[in-house]
């Protein structure tokens, strides 16, 4: 199984490098993406919300509807080719969103070693804490996703986060 993160600016390359058929976006609503020719429609699913941990006028929580679509979407992946997963930056929602998918998928996996993973891959992932927050009360893991994600603290400061795969 390979996940790999990038950015919006970096989602055509990153499909075409590598051969995946299945695209997840969270970005804020009304964000223009052109979905690759080589991902049919119904293989990607556009999560409408704004980069944010609590309520915000004019602006869209992550909340459990999202959680819901997006587990739904990757326990249907079939596996056999990489998922994209990506947001504006690449940086908070979609790294989250991996993080979240990888625990989804295995409920096994170690939680501290998926995070120290991830920010060893790269050095500018944040998870956004509300989609971690609710993954872990919904896949039942008792905080440890959160403690996790507090563990490896705020990435580096950047415009764009830096692209990686996760190999599970």
């Amino acid at each position: 199984m390979q996940i790999n993160v990038c950015s919006l600016s970096l989602l055509d390359a990153t499909v075409m490098a590598t051969g995946a058929r299945q695209i997840l976006t969270l970005l804020n609503v009304g964000t223009k993406v052109v979905r690759p020719a080589t991902v049919e429609e119904r293989m990607h699913l556009f999560l409408g919300m704004n980069d944010i941990i609590e309520m915000a006028d004019g602006q869209i929580l992550p909340g459990e509807d999202h959680l819901s679509q997006l587990l739904r979407f990757v326990t249907a992946w079939d596996q056999t080719t990489p998922l994209v997963v990506h947001c504006f930056a690449g940086v908070s929602r979609s790294t989250a969103a991996a993080f979240t998918t990888a625990c989804a998928l295995n409920p096994h996996l170690d939680e501290m070693e998926l995070a120290q993973t991830i920010r060893r891959l790269s050095p500018t992932a944040t998870p956004n804490k509300r989609i971690v927050a609710l993954a872990d009360a919904r896949l039942k893991r008792q905080g440890r996703m959160i403690a996790a994600i507090d563990a490896i603290g705020r990435g580096e400061d950047c415009f764009e986060g830096v692209p990686f795969a996760l190999t599970l």
